[in-house]
């Protein structure tokens, strides 16, 4: 290996690692003081001399995204680590004679690893939607194929091919800074992010950024301009729909305005994406949830035509700063179970004035006194939502259903379900998204509130920094304030990203798949032959039901 420590024997190591290790620049100067002499200047060398020196504690000393994996020759072991939110991909599979790991299942089925689907989790994707099991993180829609979770490290000992999986890392949700002030939590939220984007530009060839015209890609493009004032002119990437009353063009073109960046734009159609979409799920490899999934695909194919290698996008803001309307819930709850009554109706009132239209009744009230019974109730919705599915077919459901995969988290505080979409749900849905759609096109995306320390310091803020006088995200919109033009700062309202999906699913091409797919399922017994008699329902990205959207997936998943 490369930065052997002076006077050391040899020892020898051999690496094959995906992703990029942000502070390797900080992480190399400490190792040299510590006696290494380096021959490269890349960070894969830095996460061999890490290893050698910290061994698996080295997985401390990283900001970054990864999937590693390290051969010791002198101990026989085999060290695997995986990046702490799972930005980057780690599948394996293993029998009575082999072990084998790759970034992406297609490669194990390439070996050899039969392609069985798991139809547990079919069942809980067709019946609620659901992608991720949060219960069993590490399993797949395929039997056999299993994920290192996210901030996992795992060690395989040759003779015994005994595998142990270990976590490293975790948020701290329980331990609040009750005594800091509104200025001081603004000053080092900045100071954290502008650490972040700072490391995150470190790169050798062409850089960009997303551009949704939401309050996130907003500030990491402010961000960029006042880090780097005099660099040539930083191109953005967008997705827009002219006419489409979710359409952003306006933010945009303020954010394009403010800091003279150039900006490309990309129009995904129906027509498109019924060419697109069996490549789009080659690259995914198992179901999404909406289409929401190829306007990303096509923003990341803009920036290949251009030249830009390295995007830099916003995901990870929502689910740390609460940035979703279902949050208020959450925190309102929070209010009342903690019998701050006055403080949680003044609450509602501001979010329902700014127009936000989520339900507040004595439902909602009661489940701030019974978190666990409210759960409990979730959890049982949920499982009668799948049991009285009226499509999918009897010996299916008694076969693989399987109610252990179903778990709502117990909420007392805002934090907690922060938490449970940060580490264990809705983000590990979208990284996954975002890796696969990136690398299909040969570009590599970086997320700057995914720096492990700033989303520490987020959960160590009362949930009043995160929502405040009815407005979410509210440390970022004050941090921002004087950066980004009003209308971006304080936008009212939360887009996400959405197509016209509604609109696409009525494409006669797209209607035509939609039936295909019925009948592939119908004659897999996993649907009942009543769904061919019944009308396409085509529903936007993110409405509930979208039954068909999940027939064309899983369809597609078992002819693939």
């Amino acid at each position: 290996m490369h930065g052997n420590k002076i006077g050391q024997s040899q020892t020898n190591y051999t690496i094959t690692y995906n992703g990029e290790i942000y502070n390797y620049i900080e992480v190399r100067a400490e190792l040299i003081l510590k006696g290494y002499i380096f021959k490269t200047s890349s960070d894969t060398e830095v996460i061999l001399a890490a290893y050698d020196y910290w061994k698996t504690e080295c997985l401390q000393q990283f900001d970054g995204m990864f999937a590693f994996a390290i051969w010791d020759e002198e101990r026989q072991q085999l060290f695997c680590a995986r990046d702490r939110f799972g930005e980057k991909p780690f599948y394996f599979f293993q029998d009575n004679e082999q072990l084998l790991f790759a970034s992406e299942m297609k490669a194990l089925w390439a070996t050899g690893v039969p392609k069985e689907i798991n139809n547990k989790r079919l069942i809980n994707y067709i019946g609620s939607g659901i992608t991720y099991n949060a219960t069993q993180p590490a399993e797949t829609f395929f039997k056999g194929i299993y994920a290192l979770p996210p901030s996992h490290y795992m060690l395989v000992h040759l003779q015994s091919m005994e595998v142990a999986i270990t976590s490293y890392w975790d948020i701290d949700k329980e331990n609040i800074n009750t005594i800091i002030t509104e200025q001081a939590a603004i000053e080092t939220f900045y100071g954290l992010l502008e650490q972040s984007v700072k490391r995150r530009l470190r790169s050798d060839v062409a850089l960009g950024t997303s551009l949704s015209g939401g309050l996130d890609s907003s500030s990491i493009v402010a961000m960029i301009k006042s880090l780097q004032p005099n660099s040539t002119v930083l191109k953005t990437f967008s997705a827009v729909f002219p006419a489409f009353e979710k359409d952003e063009s306006k933010y945009i073109k303020e954010v394009v305005h403010k800091y003279d960046v150039e900006n490309f734009t990309i129009s995904p159609s129906a027509n498109k994406l019924v060419t697109d979409f069996e490549k789009l799920f080659y690259h995914q490899e198992e179901p999404f949830q909406s289409f929401s999934i190829y306007t990303q695909y096509k923003v990341y194919e803009l920036a290949k035509q251009h030249g830009v290698t390295v995007i830099l996008d916003g995901q990870g803001a929502d689910e740390t700063l609460a940035g979703y309307h279902k949050y208020y819930n959450w925190y309102w709850q929070e209010l009342f179970g903690s019998k701050q009554f006055s403080l949680g109706s003044k609450e509602v009132k501001d979010a329902q004035t700014l127009g936000i239209k989520q339900p507040w009744d004595w439902k909602n009230k009661a489940a701030a006194f019974m978190p666990e019974t409210a759960a409990k109730q979730l959890e049982k919705r949920t499982r009668n939502q799948q049991n009285m599915h009226p499509f999918l077919a009897a010996d299916f459901l008694s076969n693989f259903t399987d109610t252990s995969t179903i778990v709502k988290p117990i909420i007392r505080k805002l934090n907690d379900i922060l938490y449970f979409d940060t580490m264990q749900s809705g983000l590990q849905e979208l990284l996954r998204y975002a890796d696969r759609n990136s690398m299909a096109h040969g570009r590599e995306v970086r997320l700057p509130f995914l720096s492990h320390e700033l989303v520490q310091f987020i959960f160590s803020l009362p949930s009043h920094f995160k929502i405040k006088q009815g407005w979410s995200k509210w440390v970022l919109r004050k941090s921002m304030d004087s950066f980004l033009p009003t209308n971006i700062t304080w936008r009212k309202d939360k887009v996400g990203y959405e197509p016209p999906q509604q609109q696409w699913l009525q494409h006669p091409a797209l209607q035509e798949k939609i039936k295909d797919s019925r009948k592939t399922l119908v004659e897999h017994k996993i649907l009942k032959p009543s769904i061919l008699e019944q009308p396409i329902e085509a529903k936007a990205a993110h409405e509930a039901g979208n039954d068909d959207f999940h027939y064309l997936c899983v369809a597609e998943l078992l002819n693939g």
